[in-house]
């Protein structure tokens, strides 16, 4: 049963009177119990992705298509009091930039435990008591002290922990974690990996990992959603994408890893670009028309979304 179903969701941007797709008929759909990762290059709609599920797409940017739907309810029709309800008690977020993300004018254990009190209506004390509990949960040690610290005084391990105890402080059902790794060294990112590996079956969530490092995603994902200029291009079986990825996009992602998890297929290694471009303004046909080695006249013209039997799908006419 699916959790989250997205359904040809398109956001625009208008710039000096050029629209931008930064999203554009993008279909996804996170199930329970199950890690989906969204994994893309910078820019090609994964964080707009996340804040359009959570309405918080900014002011310059407006949903003009599709449907969201959260347990069978749509999200894109609920009063602005619902969305309070449901950001956080259902669906909690992990930003991509903790020192941005938090207020850097409060302190860290008060920014748990007021999630709480707006959700729960809990007296201050007892707030803070599940606040404490909650940094133990996500594994930071002198929870006392650290409560009265203040983001800067934290350490980018120690911000990127009390990020995911704001985030699972309501006990959501769905945890959407933007580039939770970004900017730690390589050692706090393992660490951070375990936790969420681990939190995940301690809390029942389901979670959405969106990154552009391939290594999380052969770690930690059961689903793998490539996308491209606003568009999935391929979804598939984590290590069936790894084992034998069809769009020539894919391979690109593959073969620039220094080390391919599983056994991959020959064709990866062999893969090479044609040209450095992208063509993002198409208003037709394939977005990655202008890098494919293997494009043909009729690419321009169309993009086909093949459902193939072991349950993938593909946006190539190949």
């Amino acid at each position: 049963m699916s959790l989250l179903s997205i359904e040809n969701l398109q956001v625009f941007f208008e710039q000096k009177n050029t629209v931008i797709k930064a999203v554009n008929g993008l279909d996804l759909a996170v199930h329970e119990g199950e890690t989906v990762a969204l994994v893309g290059e910078s820019g090609s709609g994964k964080s707009m992705t996340a804040l359009s599920i959570l309405r918080l797409v900014p002011s310059s940017g407006r949903i003009v298509n599709g449907g969201i739907l959260f347990r069978d309810q749509n999200i894109l029709a609920f009063t602005p009091k619902e969305m309070q309800q449901l950001r956080g008690k259902r669906i909690g977020l992990i930003m991509q930039d903790p020192l941005g993300a938090l207020n850097p004018v409060i302190r860290v254990g008060e920014q748990i435990a007021e999630v709480l009190r707006q959700h729960f209506q809990y007296p201050r004390k007892e707030a803070k008591n599940e606040a404490l509990s909650m940094m133990r949960t996500v594994q930071l040690t002198d929870v006392e002290k650290i409560y009265d610290k203040y983001p800067h005084q934290l350490s980018g391990g120690e911000r990127q922990r009390i990020l995911i105890a704001i985030a699972l402080a309501c006990r959501p059902q769905l945890l959407i974690a933007d580039e939770p790794t970004t900017a730690l060294d390589v050692t706090i990112q393992s660490q951070i990996l375990d936790l969420l590996t681990s939190l995940k079956k301690q809390f029942n969530l389901s979670l959405l990992l969106i990154t552009h490092d391939l290594g999380i995603v052969a770690q930690i994902a059961d689903r793998v959603a490539v996308m491209y200029a606003g568009k999935i291009v391929e979804q598939a079986g984590t290590p069936d994408l790894f084992q034998d990825p069809r769009h020539p996009y894919t391979q690109l992602l593959l073969h620039a890893m220094p080390k391919v998890p599983f056994e991959a297929s020959d064709k990866i290694h062999k893969f090479e670009t044609k040209t450095n471009e992208t063509t993002f303004s198409m208003e037709s046909g394939c977005a990655f028309a202008g890098r494919c080695p293997v494009v043909k006249k009729q690419c321009s013209e169309t993009v086909p979304v093949k459902l193939i039997d072991d349950g993938r799908l593909l946006r190539c006419i190949h």
